[in-house]
């Protein structure tokens, strides 16, 4: 009665801890969406300071290896930032001096392009208006739509009234316009002063602000990490370096990428005869900040002239080889040599990211997505409070490999892990995808069945697919060219014996017998180390669990074993271990012995092959087939197999030997 008092007590003081766990969760992510949405509205009622601020934060990244250059001559920062910050503006000023200048005669010859584009509607709506199937579409409309109106419309307001007939009272309608009073002078130069003052304080923040953070960016960085890492300053401070390197590097180079590619675009817009050349490139290497759609915003202009200007249609395809050549160079080829294929961003994150800075700052925040995108992804990378950044936003994968086949083989979907698993071999081997992808997954279940979050019937599941799936990765792997994967690529150098190879007992059908000794898991890595063996020329076959049991003992035949290998995820006693190689060892004495403790730490190996007896201890597919090559031939070494192989099949032989072989002899 006083145990069970006591395990009942135990429950529910569990429970109750659970659940204040479960409330305190929801409560912190209640307040974590909460600051979210307060942060959000922030952004949006503060946009006319934010955005000066957020264009001018990218500005100095820009500017500040230009500061340190000038630095580095002797010049002190104040004048450094303000030569560099005077030459920045003056060149956007210029710039767009120039704009204005083309953009005023490109209105003024608009009225001339008239012609050709009411011929070339012509030619579209065909040689008969009258008979055109758009004439004739739009005819049929405007009758449906007089049938629905009922009635004759009304006069337009615009319309003359019509004279009354001579024997009318009504008096003749007079029309009437209401001309507003000349203001005075201070009246116009305020009218033609207004819309001004809001660029121009925009861009006097900007300025400001630019000179500002260029000038007092120790000081803001001090502040940032007092802020976000006052307990580790020299992790936080080489976090912060490194960032602000990477994102000033990114962003220059980002610049000088479409700057080249908006000058490219002028020159080939001047060459094909386009008028207002320089703005529409000027134009294009502005909107090639704008993710996906900006090339294709670029060319709009630009072919709209071309169909005005052009009396045929060549002008227009030209202007379209031109903008797909140069996009794809730029993209394709620049991009990649110069700062990598990608942004650090994935292509939903980039998607996202446009149209949430253009719904919260309109088209200056979709300019500016990508950039302020990248900025809080580094953030995240470098500082933990905002890590989940990185995890939403980067192209870093959100789950290792071994999780990723875990969730595959969870969710029955084998294909994707085998064709991951067939990209894997081909720069690998199949002893390291087993290490690094395989054998961490199945311990992920071990631990899962063991706190119980996997109950029977899912690990039965769980197992039966694994075991399946790894019988298609043995087809894959065997089917991969022999200079690859099982002659010295990285991971394994492990050659495929042949029968001449062998010596003594392992030239039977199935020298290797693996066990799983315990679980289903235990079960699937022993066939693990079984497919293995076989892939490299060694015959094995698997025990399934429950081998060493009483009733089964009997019928174990182990005669013709020469290597015994019993594999464990669970040894958290020896005793387990103890009971089944002495049992091991009763009915194959002449057989050497091998433990896989595949969740054990390197320290522990020594230990507890001499407590248990047992010839050798692995925690890796890789050493046990290390082991399991030496044993098969003999002693001869690894190395001059490999040598043979690449002799036979002329291929560059390793440079060294692989050092687990050195550690399975000792």
């Amino acid at each position: 009665m006083v145990r069970r008092a006591r395990a009942r007590s135990a429950r529910l003081e569990e429970d109750t801890v659970n659940s204040r766990s479960s409330t305190a969760g929801f409560s912190s992510t209640l307040n974590a969406m909460l600051i979210a949405v307060i942060i959000v509205a922030a952004m949006y009622f503060a946009r006319e300071v934010l955005i000066p601020v957020a264009l001018a934060g990218i500005l100095s990244f820009m500017l500040a290896p230009l500061v340190r250059l000038l630095q580095k001559i002797r010049l002190p920062r104040v004048v450094a930032v303000l030569i560099v910050v005077g030459l920045a503006f003056a060149a956007i000023f210029a710039l767009g001096r120039t704009l204005v200048a083309q953009v005023e005669r490109l209105a003024q010859d608009l009225p001339t392009y008239q012609s050709t584009i009411e011929k070339k509607i012509e030619v579209i709506r065909g040689a008969d208006a009258r008979t055109g199937t758009l004439e004739r579409a739009r005819v049929v409309l405007s009758q449906l739509n007089k049938e629905l109106s009922g009635g004759d419309k009304k006069p337009s307001e615009g319309a003359q009234p019509q004279p009354t007939d001579l024997g009318s009272n009504e008096p003749a309608l007079i029309p009437v316009e209401v001309h507003e009073p000349p203001g005075s002078p201070l009246a116009t130069v305020a009218a033609l002063i207004n819309p001004l003052l809001g660029p121009l304080a925009t861009t006097t923040l900007i300025v400001v602000f630019v000179i500002f953070m260029l000038i007092q960016q120790q000081d803001l960085r001090d502040r940032l990490i007092r802020l976000v890492g006052s307990t580790d300053i020299a992790h936080t401070t080489a976090a912060l370096d490194d960032g602000a390197r990477r994102l000033s590097r990114f962003f220059l180079t980002q610049l000088s990428i479409n700057a080249g590619f908006g000058t490219a675009v002028g020159l080939g817009l001047w060459a094909i005869g386009i008028p207002s050349a320089f703005v529409w490139g000027v134009l294009a290497g502005i909107l090639r900040f704008v993710p996906f759609v900006g090339p294709v915003l670029g060319i709009i202009f630009p072919l709209a002239l071309a169909l005005s200007v052009g009396t045929g249609w060549s002008m227009a395809l030209w202007t379209i080889g031109l903008f797909v050549a140069l996009e794809g160079v730029t993209g394709q080829v620049i991009e990649p040599i110069f700062h990598g294929r990608s942004t650090g961003l994935t292509p939903i994150a980039i998607i996202m990211a446009a149209t949430f800075w253009a719904w919260l700052w309109g088209p200056v925040g979709l300019v500016l997505a990508t950039p302020l995108t990248v900025v809080l992804v580094v953030l995240g990378r470098h500082v933990e409070a905002l890590n989940f950044f990185e995890i939403l936003l980067g192209d870093e994968p959100a789950l290792s490999d071994s999780e990723v086949f875990y969730h595959r083989m969870l969710s029955n979907d084998p294909l994707e892990v085998v064709e991951h698993a067939k990209a894997f071999m081909a720069e690998h081997s199949l002893s390291h995808y087993y290490d690094q992808v395989a054998r961490p997954a199945l311990a992920l279940a071990h631990k899962d069945v063991a706190r119980g979050a996997l109950d029977d019937e899912k690990a039965e599941t769980f197992t039966a697919a694994v075991e399946s799936v790894f019988a298609d990765i043995v087809l894959e792997y065997a089917d991969l060219p022999k200079d690859g994967p099982g002659s010295g690529t990285e991971g394994s150098h492990l050659p495929v014996l042949t029968p001449d190879d062998l010596v003594g007992a392992w030239r039977s059908e199935t020298p290797l017998v693996s066990i799983g000794t315990h679980s289903r898991l235990d079960g699937v890595a022993a066939s693990m180390v079984a497919t293995l063996a076989t892939a490299h020329g060694v015959g094995a076959r698997v025990q399934a669990p429950g081998a060493f049991a009483a009733a089964k003992l009997t019928s174990l035949d182990l005669s013709t074993a020469a290597l015994i290998c019993l594999s464990y995820f669970d040894f958290r006693t020896t005793a387990r271990v103890r009971y089944a190689a002495r049992r091991a060892r009763s009915r194959a004495p002449q057989a050497k012995l091998m433990l896989g403790l595949w969740t054990a730490p390197d320290a522990s190996l020594e230990a507890i092959k001499l407590e248990v007896g047992a010839d050798f201890a692995v925690n890796t597919l890789h050493d046990a087939a290390t082991i399991i090559l030496d044993q098969a031939t003999g002693g001869r070494p690894i190395a001059e197999l490999v040598k043979a192989r690449a002799a036979a099949l002329e291929l560059p032989a390793p440079l060294e030997p692989d050092p687990s072989l050195a550690a399975a002899k000792a």
